[in-house]
């Protein structure tokens, strides 16, 4: 569809020499491919090196020959379903259910599938981390042990150093005692 001048079409219908429908017979109607549209006839005014003038005229709907709206939407009268096709129905319609059940339950069972999983993997994990820590721990009570032992035995070396350091120290008293007497 062309569009037309918004001047040119207020002109056309303000100008009362256009008004005149002597001037126009239908053959001077433009059709511009609105076949279906029977209702608007387009009749060229007047070229202009702006554009072009027309004049529309509305006609009021007229529904000779226009299909019934039910047979234009593709919609067919209902009719009363029989009972096989009930039956048919009610029994597409329990597959269906019993399909979403079983996929539920699937869904479910994958679900507690990959909990139990999870809640073995952490035990597992767990179970190691205090394999783990109770290595640790027995290592490093077995250093501090040896650890203890040796200071232990340290300080027990020292003692009888200083007790041989004593015991020298008084037998040089006791000598030089003996000597001065």
């Amino acid at each position: 569809m062309r569009e037309l001048p918004l001047v040119s079409l207020f002109c056309s219908c303000i100008n009362p020499q256009t008004l005149d429908s002597a001037h126009y017979k239908a053959e001077d109607a433009v059709d511009l491919g609105l076949g279906s549209m029977r209702d608007v006839e387009v009749i060229p005014l007047s070229q202009r090196a702006s554009g072009q003038a027309f004049q529309v005229i509305l006609r009021p709907p007229s529904f000779d020959g226009v299909p019934e709206l039910h047979g234009a939407l593709g919609l067919t009268p209902r009719r009363d379903p029989s009972l096989e096709e009930i039956q048919r129905r009610l029994e597409a319609a329990e597959e269906r259910r019993k399909c979403q059940e079983a996929e539920l339950l699937k869904h479910l069972a994958e679900k507690r599938e990959h909990q139990r999983e999870v809640a073995q993997k952490a035990t597992e994990e767990n179970n190691n981390f205090i394999r783990h820590a109770k290595a640790r721990l027995q290592q490093r009570m077995e250093n501090n042990q040896e650890n203890r032992q040796n200071r232990l035995a340290a300080m027990l070396e020292r003692l009888q150093e200083k007790d041989k350091h004593a015991e020298e120290v008084r037998k040089n008293k006791e000598m030089k005692e003996e000597a001065c007497r």
